[in-house]
């Protein structure tokens, strides 16, 4: 009898239990007198009024949605392909004394994960969900027709800037974006994908991967702007300018309004542009090569106390040569690779400073949760073995050799190069880990080093925390230090729920036991597993592989105690073959669970929207006119001219004294064509990769009067990326013709446009000048693009 009591006391207890949580929850929400769960927060229904003469009424208390009190302002700075080994901060060779000022007055931690790739990072850190979740397996541009991948973000998942701006935030973002599908960069939109309608009053940047940080493609909201051409211009001094107007501008008029910022810089993705006197103050520091300074960096780690003791370095891929066995030519040109780099990296830091100035100025940075993450994915090994002078080869399958190269070394970085460095730098700012960017499955893909500076709500000062995190831990980590609940249903759509794990348990205790104890990882077929201090992957593909190593059922998988093995040094796999089944088994079943099958590892074939279903906005068009003002076309929204034969007509009117400038163009001085008057000749330019000039131009000018001016280009066929005869012609009648020996296979730019009537950004065509002079001074009324 007694055992039977113990039990209905022990069983009331819990069912009593139960209900005190929620009675909590019911009284907080009693108090504030919302439901922040559900988004937007509905308004009150107002009282009734029966009185007839409003001096004798009183109005009901305005509804008006408010920050709960106490909730901090946020800033995310997100910077770009920058490995864990890179900064100082980490144990690094680049000085970036704002992210040191910042680790001294908050935390630093070593174990925080990203996806390995930039996009899916980005929808991933926004959103609080994995990035298949969020329909991100891979970048926008390479988006297919399954689940998981079809780079349309679904309404079940609601970006954390939406949850801010809905509970009394102001937001703003500035910068790299590269979240919205790239048949949808149209001023046909839909813009429900742009940042404006993602949670973010204001938004200035690109939309795109990269940008040319010294002609950059820019939208404020949704409007596509002009930056000047001014030779002291960089991209990332004026994203920064913006940021500070903004938020000076906000507290001002609403100082008791948070407000969370989202900085992401297009550096230090390439193409790496800054000037010289941020580039030359790395002079020599780089000659000792990429071994010994990774040898260099491990031992700043120990020393900092980021790295355990006795960490080994962990091998170098086959494919990077070593250092000593090098050209004089290759070091030579190596080296001033990652000067620019550097320097890059230096002066994004110190735009950052200037923000974080500012935040001080106005007395708001004590309260600003201010959390700084070095690097969406590890360093870029994009760049290939030997680098490149134009980045733009790399999507086209184009190798540039180191003699190449060489010819631009003093302008590496300059407004006359888009480069990028060699792997070997990638791998050496990925220390003390083997692989880079896009390899998912080893720490130097995924590892990226984070600090956490919030005066107001950390205790702790200048301390590291080891805690396993990711990226999606972000999102909740925000919402519980501005003491909102997840909501459950946002717009009016019932949400998937969050995915992370708030780490700010870990914010005043060093020793916190770990939260977030399983979490996958998957880029192009590299995938990995992480669960309880084990980790197993396998690389499917190098970055510079063109082609998988083997078929997903045959690759060979490693297996580490990240416990005892942070550099993953130690593989494991023949030795405890059980546990490695064990863990591909668990990845199996959270890929299934997050859609991440079919893992699609194809390569250059997902550039093609047909082939893996992905929408197209031209579809299967064959024709397209345009008139004059249309301008900004991105190239995922233009027809595509490539690989194929193409008529260009243009019906335009010639003033007394004749016409200059661009008809038509696409791309930049890094690739593209263009149709154009130059002294009132008629010309054709493809320029190929920034290598070559293939020119057709007329020996007389065109009289005053309208024509019809017609330029054809008959493509040899034979496959990707070959030549063709062009042809000019004036009312019927052919005034030029001329060989085009080579043209661009898959891509002229990530983020230079198709004009007509102009030539935005760069040119296409240095020659005829840049910006306002390179605008048509005739009348164009119509010009049409026929591929067959």
């Amino acid at each position: 009898m007694k055992k039977n009591h113990i039990v209905f006391v022990t069983l009331m207890t819990l069912f009593l239990a139960s209900f005190e949580v929620p009675a909590a929850k019911s009284e907080a929400k009693q108090k504030e007198g919302i439901d922040r769960t559900v988004l937007p927060i509905s308004e009150p229904t107002p009282p009734r009024i029966t009185e007839l003469d409003v001096r004798n009424a009183k109005a009901p208390p305005r509804f008006e949605v408010k920050a709960p009190k106490d909730a901090p302002n946020v800033v995310i700075v997100l910077i770009d392909d920058m490995g864990f080994g890179t900064a100082k901060t980490f144990g690094g060779q680049v000085e970036m004394p704002t992210l040191d000022s910042l680790a001294q007055g908050g935390l630093r931690y070593n174990n925080f994960h990203t996806t390995a790739l930039c996009s899916p990072t980005r929808q991933a850190l926004k959103t609080g969900r994995n990035h298949h979740t969020g329909n991100t397996g891979s970048i926008m541009e390479t988006a297919t027709a399954f689940p998981g991948n079809t780079g349309v973000l679904p309404g079940s998942v609601a970006p954390l800037a939406e949850m801010l701006r809905l509970n009394g935030y102001s937001t703003g973002a500035f910068g790299k974006w590269h979240e919205t599908a790239p048949w949808e960069t149209s001023v046909s939109g839909p813009f429900t994908r742009w940042p404006t309608l993602q949670g973010f009053d204001k938004f200035y940047g690109f939309l795109g991967g990269e940008t040319n940080q010294w002609s950059p493609t820019i939208f404020d909201g949704v409007t596509k702007v002009e930056p000047p051409h001014d030779p002291k211009y960089h991209f990332t001094t004026d994203m920064t300018n913006q940021a500070i107007a903004w938020v000076r501008y906000q507290q001002a008029l609403t100082p008791d309004k948070p407000f969370f910022i989202y900085y992401a810089p297009g550096a230090t993705h390439a193409p790496h542009h800054v000037a010289k006197e941020w580039s030359d103050n790395y002079k020599g520091k780089f000659d000792q090569g990429w071994d010994k300074l990774r040898e260099e960096t491990l031992q700043r780690q120990i020393q900092l106390g980021v790295v355990p003791t006795g960490t080994r370095l962990a091998g170098k891929p086959e494919a990077i040569k070593d250092w000593d066995k090098l050209s004089d030519d290759e070091k030579r040109l190596f080296t001033r690779q990652v000067e620019v780099y550097a320097g890059f990296a230096e002066q994004t830091d110190h735009e950052i400073g200037r923000l974080v100035n500012t935040l001080k100025e106005i007395g708001e940075l004590d309260n600003t949760l201010f959390i700084y993450i070095a690097g969406d994915n590890g360093a870029s090994a994009e760049g290939g073995m030997s680098g490149m002078y134009n980045e733009i080869t790399y999507f086209n399958g184009i190798k540039e050799t180191v003699e190449d190269q060489i010819k631009h070394i003093d302008h590496w970085g300059d407004p006359k190069t888009f480069p990028h460095m060699a792997a070997g730098w990638a791998v050496a700012f990925d220390t003390p880990f083997m692989w880079t960017k896009q390899v998912a499955s080893n720490f130097g893909g995924t590892r990226n080093g984070m600090v956490i500076h919030w005066p107001k709500g950390i205790q702790a000062k200048n301390e590291i925390r080891s805690q396993f995190h990711h990226v999606i831990d972000i999102a909740p980590t925000v919402l519980e230090t501005a003491h909102l609940p997840e909501p459950k249903i946002v717009n009016g759509v019932k949400q998937i729920p969050i995915e992370g794990v708030s780490l700010a348990y870990s914010f005043n205790d060093a020793h916190a036991k770990d939260r977030h104890l399983t979490q996958y990882f998957e880029i192009f077929g590299n995938r990995a597993i992480y669960h309880d201090g084990w980790f197993a992957g396998t690389v499917h593909k190098a970055p510079w592989e063109p082609q998988p190593r083997h078929p997903l059922a045959e690759d060979a998988w490693e297996l580490f105690d990240v416990r005892k093995d942070f550099s993953l040094s130690n593989n494991q796999a023949k030795d405890n073959p059980k546990k490695l089944a064990q863990m591909q088994k668990l990845f199996m079943s959270e890929a299934a669970k997050y859609n991440v099958l079919p893992i699609d590892d194809r390569g250059i074939e997902r550039f093609n929207a047909k082939l893996v279903g992905r929408p197209d906005l031209m579809g299967d068009r064959t024709s397209l006119t345009l008139a004059e003002g249309m301008t900004g076309m991105l190239e995922n929204v233009f027809i595509n001219v490539k690989n194929r034969s193409k008529t260009i007509t243009a019906k335009i009117d010639i003033p007394q004294g004749g016409a200059n400038g661009v008809i038509i163009a696409q791309g930049g001085r890094f690739g593209g064509w263009s149709l154009y008057l130059k002294d009132g000749k008629p010309a054709y330019t493809y320029n190929y990769l920034g290598l070559n000039n293939y020119t057709i131009n007329a020996k007389e000018a065109l009289p005053a009067g309208k024509a019809v001016l017609v330029f054809d280009f008959a493509y040899d066929g034979g496959g990707l990326g070959k030549g063709g005869m062009g042809t000019l012609s004036v009312d019927g009648r052919k005034i030029a013709e001329g060989r085009i020996e080579r043209t661009h296979p898959m891509a002229f730019s990530a983020d230079e446009t198709a004009d007509v009537g102009t030539d935005e950004a760069t040119p296409v065509v240095d020659d005829i000048g840049e910006g306002a002079k390179t605008r048509f001074t005739g009348k164009i009324e119509s010009v049409t693009i026929d591929v067959k």
